[in-house]
């Protein structure tokens, strides 16, 4: 998704301020880049007295890689702190919107005015795509909130042809009668130097057919325990350029925020233009820390708000 960019000039202050936010994340994503794979001829050939079995640590590894993988699926988890709760999950755009022009432009209600069904998202500058990135990140949110218990139900999981619609997610989330909903983006800022991340939640309006002041409240909780759970996992600074360098903004012009009837909010999980944001967001094992501070934070708003 792309922002507006912050208006007026930063003081060195506030850029000295950012500077040790920035090489913590660095190093975080140093020691967090996917490994690469080694050549045939990196590890001598096993002996024939060798054993087939693999040693408890190469077991360990796998199981580990595992668990780290994103399963896909939604539906109801086991027992846990989570147990009865339902989580609505938004991987933001879709992956053949590109192949559907038509269908994402018409225009549908978004609550304070009419907009495009949808969009395609932005992208990194090697093209690796945020309808991509949204969909990995949502299924390993969605595996993890499982474990802990939750009911997790998806807007769509790679099974449509495009969208759905802005409208249609609302109701998805609504019809579940969500304990909370989060829409998952990456941000597409061309602003030289922008980058980290930031949460929207929703204004209060009140129209025709949009009314969020009941939301209001608990969205805002749900946006700030994302923010805190999100930054301590990942190490990305708290966007620069929007937001008051907060990591928090209020919207009216989000259909998905503003047609909705239970907690929601969406999270941008760094700017794909930038080159440093965009190593962590390209990195599976980036990935699922980013996974693990969403989950870690809608489980922190869901115990504390039941």
């Amino acid at each position: 998704m792309r922002s507006e960019s912050r208006r007026g000039s930063r003081s060195l202050i506030a850029v000295a301020a950012l500077l040790p936010t920035c090489c913590a994340g660095w190093l975080v994503w140093q020691s967090f880049d996917d490994p690469q794979e080694p050549s045939a001829g990196a590890f001598p050939a096993p002996s024939s007295s060798s054993s087939a079995r693999p040693s408890p640590s190469s077991s360990r590894t796998e199981q580990a890689k595992e668990a780290d993988k994103p399963d896909g699926k939604g539906g109801s988890g086991g027992q846990g702190p989570l147990s009865g709760m339902v989580v609505v999950l938004d991987p933001g755009h879709n992956v053949h919107n590109r192949d559907h022009r038509a269908e994402i432009n018409r225009k549908v209600d978004a609550g304070t005015f009419r907009k495009e069904c949808d969009t395609t998202g932005t992208a990194t500058n090697s093209g690796y795509t945020e309808a991509e990135f949204t969909l990995d990140v949502s299924r390993r949110v969605g595996k993890l909130l499982k474990a802990r218990g939750a009911t997790v139900k998806f807007t769509q999981n790679g099974d449509r042809p495009w969208g759905p619609c802005v409208d249609e997610r609302a109701r998805i989330g609504n019809k579940a009668h969500a304990d909370a909903a989060v829409s998952i983006h990456a941000d597409g800022s061309l602003g030289t130097g922008n980058r980290g991340f930031h949460v929207i939640v929703p204004r209060s309006v009140r129209t025709s057919s949009a009314d969020t002041t009941a939301i209001v409240g608990p969205s805002r909780r749900l946006g700030r325990q994302l923010k805190k759970h999100y930054a301590e996992a990942t190490s990305f600074p708290l966007a620069n350029y929007l937001g008051g360098g907060s990591g928090l903004t209020v919207r009216e012009d989000l259909g998905g925020l503003n047609l909705s009837k239970v907690p929601k909010v969406f999270i941008e999980c760094g700017n794909m233009r930038n080159a440093t944001d965009a190593r962590g967001l390209t990195s599976a094992s980036w990935r699922q820390l980013a996974a693990k501070g969403i989950a870690e934070g809608i489980s922190a708003f869901l115990v504390n708000n039941s």
